[in-house]
């Protein structure tokens, strides 16, 4: 975790704390060091900000490594269901392959 950059980061969360890329960096600053926070960020952007796409991802894997796969599970297809409204397929291809992969429907033809 980069102090600088997290210091820097909050400085802009300050400026305008409704801002879903700000809420969403902070969250990948904490993502290695300390997960539960990283899941705070995550879910406020799933609360507050539903459809940046982005967050699904991150959130669900973060769920699947935590435990909690039933929420991961809902995460996906929450996510999934928003990038197809969204128009943003490419979004929706990774979630489906991860949501795939957890639910072990990935296969490759030998």
């Amino acid at each position: 975790m980069n102090q600088s950059r997290l210091e820097q980061l909050f400085k802009f969360l300050e400026d305008d704390p409704n801002d879903a890329f700000t809420l969403y960096a902070i969250a990948t600053e904490y993502r290695k060091e300390n997960p539960q926070k990283a899941l705070a960020y995550y879910e406020q952007l799933l609360a507050e900000h539903e459809n940046y796409v982005g967050t699904y991802y991150h959130a669900a894997k973060l769920y699947e490594e935590l435990g909690q796969s039933d929420v991961a599970e809902r995460t996906y297809k929450k996510g999934m269901q928003i990038s197809r409204q969204e128009g943003n397929m490419h979004a929706f291809s990774e979630l489906q392959q991860a949501y795939n992969k957890m639910m072990g429907l990935d296969y490759e033809d030998d």
